[in-house]
């Protein structure tokens, strides 16, 4: 019996007392990571969501709560918010509360888009960011500083995931010169989930696969090479995922002169109509150098032609036979 009492005394003694995470959900479903402090009680606690999604333009809120040990804390307090990484990643929003004040002033604000929608008196550090891009999109971590007669301060270090999601849009198209007077055309798209390109034209048909560029790659874009342009006309570059799709063209003309050819390739964008005027403009002025270069002549009767004499003086000749053209040799 006093054995047992010595064996359960010291399975009591290995239970952990140290730090702990645990994952819970919030009132609308959503799955929150829980990180405590220390075994101080468990107080120091922050309360994030895995993950945030929102589409390009539009708002986004970023839930951020917490717990802390020391009661009734109204000392001055500090609010911030990093990208990237815990810690040593950039600031993207500060804000500071005077002692006793539920204001929290605003220090820092990323391009003025970040704003604190809760109140961290109230353990609330929730942000919403303006005007979503893609730039935006990765993770974000909350933390809260207390700097009056208690100094203590607690990071989340897992963060939310903000996923920023946007139809595809073709940010540059181009055609340019290759050896033995070819053509290439390349294509760059960007979105969210990243697009799908595909390129069609002349002697492609409609909808050729186009295969992303080696190391043209950069996050949220994707670019597509279109390797020779043999034929003249219309080359669309279609970009797609499961938002959306958006297509650019180029018109590619080859212009043949007498001593050499040259080409010209157009992109129609927004351009519209207005690269088809320029077009025709370009045209007529090639159409009329090479009427001026190469005149056309008509053929018409011949008719004769006197012989101008190099004699001043004809009355010299002698008046018995006809007038005799004489010219120098």
């Amino acid at each position: 019996m006093e054995g047992s009492f010595q064996l359960l005394a010291c399975l009591v003694c290995i239970i952990p007392t140290e730090s702990f995470a645990r994952t819970k959900r919030d009132t609308t479903g959503n799955l929150l990571n829980t990180e405590t402090h220390s075994a101080l009680a468990q107080r120091w606690s922050m309360q994030v969501p895995a993950e945030v999604s929102a589409a390009a333009g539009e708002a986004a809120v970023l839930p951020c709560t917490f717990t802390h040990p020391h009661r009734h804390y109204d000392g001055p307090l500090t609010a911030i918010w990093r990208a990237g990484e815990p810690y040593a990643g950039p600031q993207v929003f500060r804000c500071a509360a005077a002692r006793g004040s539920e204001l929290c002033q605003t220090a820092l604000s990323l391009h003025g888009r970040f704003r604190l929608l809760g109140n961290p008196r109230r353990n609330d550090l929730s942000l919403r960011i303006e005007r979503l891009a893609l730039a935006d999109d990765g993770r974000y971590f909350c933390r809260v500083e207390f700097a009056g007669d208690v100094h203590d301060r607690y990071e989340s270090r897992h963060g939310v995931r903000l996923r920023v999601t946007a139809a595809p849009r073709i940010v540059n198209i181009s055609v340019l010169p290759g050896p033995a007077h070819a053509f290439h055309a390349l294509c760059t798209a960007e979105g969210e989930p990243l697009p799908t390109l595909t390129w069609s034209g002349p002697a492609l048909g409609n909808g050729s696969a186009a295969v992303p560029s080696p190391g043209q790659d950069h996050g949220h874009q994707v670019t597509a090479e279109l390797p020779v342009l043999a034929h003249d006309g219309r080359y669309t570059c279609t970009a797609s995922n499961s938002l959306g799709r958006a297509e650019a063209s180029v018109y590619l003309f080859s212009f043949h002169g007498a001593s050499r050819a040259s080409a010209i390739a157009l992109p129609l964008g927004a351009l519209g109509l207005k690269a088809l005027l320029l077009l025709s403009v370009l045209a007529a002025h090639v159409a009329a150098r090479r009427r001026l270069e190469h005149p056309v002549t008509q053929d018409a009767p011949s008719r004769p032609q006197a012989q101008e004499s190099n004699y001043e003086n004809l009355s010299q000749m002698s008046p018995r036979g006809p007038p005799a053209a004489v010219c120098s040799p």
